[in-house]
């Protein structure tokens, strides 16, 4: 067993005695903050050209897995502390240096190009909102997508696409806007965060679209997009398998009401339970056989063929699905006392649908691996 992941294990039960404190505060406090970071969760992605890990996917994964089986917020907000330091990959050696260079450095932010960066001199001067910047609260540099003003107009790809960047810049120059009043995942402080006329150096930039990673280990043959979704995989299942083990928990001291043999003893109920436990087994299976065949290939090879890519991103989608279906039916299972604030499936219940609506795991991701899989034509940019 890798050494972040016995530790994460080992830090489940601090997590989950503070499950109560996220919850109500809408963020991961600062000690469980130091916690994971003393760990390693936030090096996973970070090269090790800037003192970090760079570990292979699967090993991600069951971090995060095991983290997110104590908490979903906890898992969801060192999924994104940890996936946002691939970045360090792309950036120039100095400046990721600069940024991910210290061991305690934890990054986010958001992807999508809600913000305009005008060329000045050399730098870009940078306004936006981005909504969702989870963990933006712990954060000592934030990221956010932002279209490159050039003359007046956005520059464009050759494709007529907007160019759009990801610009990086220090958290005391971000407005954090309280926003993150929500169903599911509340103690992820997915605040909106904002920037005014903020200038940012060019060596502090990224294109997720046109450059390429500087970095040429295996891990970074993976595209930033695919890595996030394994990573929301990873909480994805944690969610999931806290749920099995609430219900059977519940199921094995918990007598219905108008009957004399308590859940644990009712056919249906093992039926669900068995039906469960294979789903859950059966995608992690998968989404760890689709991230070995795809390190083997960025080992080998440098690269990922568009296959590897679609089916990483299958894979991912079809963990999250039945991740979410797996705790529908332990919620469903678990009857009149699931509902109770009391009780953790109500909880898991409320954070798997919020980690289902993320685009990287999305139905039109499925559309897109059909597509490639029958051999057709297929817009491959957010693969």
């Amino acid at each position: 067993m890798s050494s972040t992941v016995a530790a994460a294990r080992a830090l489940g039960p601090r997590i989950r005695a503070a499950a109560e404190r996220i919850e109500h505060d809408r963020r991961v406090p600062a000690e469980l903050v130091a916690a994971l970071t003393a760990t390693g969760v936030f090096r996973m992605c970070v090269p090790r050209s800037c003192g970090g890990d760079e570990l292979h996917p699967a090993i991600m994964i069951a971090v995060l897995e095991a983290i997110a089986e104590a908490d979903g917020s906890a898992g969801w907000s060192a999924m994104i502390g940890a996936t946002s330091g691939v970045a360090a990959a792309y950036l120039p050696a100095d400046a990721a240096r600069e940024i991910y260079g210290p061991p305690d450095v934890v990054t986010g932010g958001v992807f999508a190009p809600h913000g305009r960066a005008i060329i000045a001199d050399g730098a870009y001067r940078v306004t936006g909102r981005w909504p969702f910047a989870s963990g933006c609260e712990h954060c000592a540099w934030l990221m956010g997508g932002s279209v490159v003003i050039d003359g007046g107009g956005p520059r464009l790809l050759p494709n007529g696409m907007p160019d759009s960047r990801l610009m990086l810049f220090p958290a005391s120059e971000v407005r954090i806007i309280d926003t993150w009043t929500v169903s599911g995942l509340r103690g992820t402080g997915s605040h909106d965060i904002a920037v005014d006329d903020v200038v940012v150096p060019a060596a502090h930039s990224l294109s997720l679209i046109t450059d390429s990673p500087v970095e040429r280990g295996p891990l970074y043959a993976f595209p930033v997009f695919g890595l996030l979704a394994l990573g929301i995989a990873g909480v994805a299942l944690g969610i999931a398998r806290r749920a099995v083990d609430e219900l059977v928990h519940l199921a094995t001291g918990k007598t219905p009401t108008g009957s004399r043999r308590v859940l644990a003893e009712r056919p249906v109920v093992q039926a669900q339970l068995a039906e469960a436990e294979a789903a859950l087994r059966a995608a992690r299976a998968f989404v760890l056989d689709a991230v070995e065949e795809a390190w083997q290939a960025a080992t080998g090879e440098g690269r990922l063929e568009v296959r590897h890519r679609a089916l990483v991103r299958l894979a991912a989608t079809h963990v999250t699905i039945t991740a979410a279906r797996t705790v529908d039916l332990m919620y469903h299972a678990g009857g009149g006392t699931a509902v109770y604030a009391t009780s953790p499936l109500q909880r898991q219940l409320r954070d798997i649908h919020v980690v289902t609506q993320h685009m990287m795991v999305a139905p039109a991701t499925l559309e897109v691996t059909g597509r490639i899989l029958f051999g057709l034509d297929a817009d491959t940019s957010t693969l």
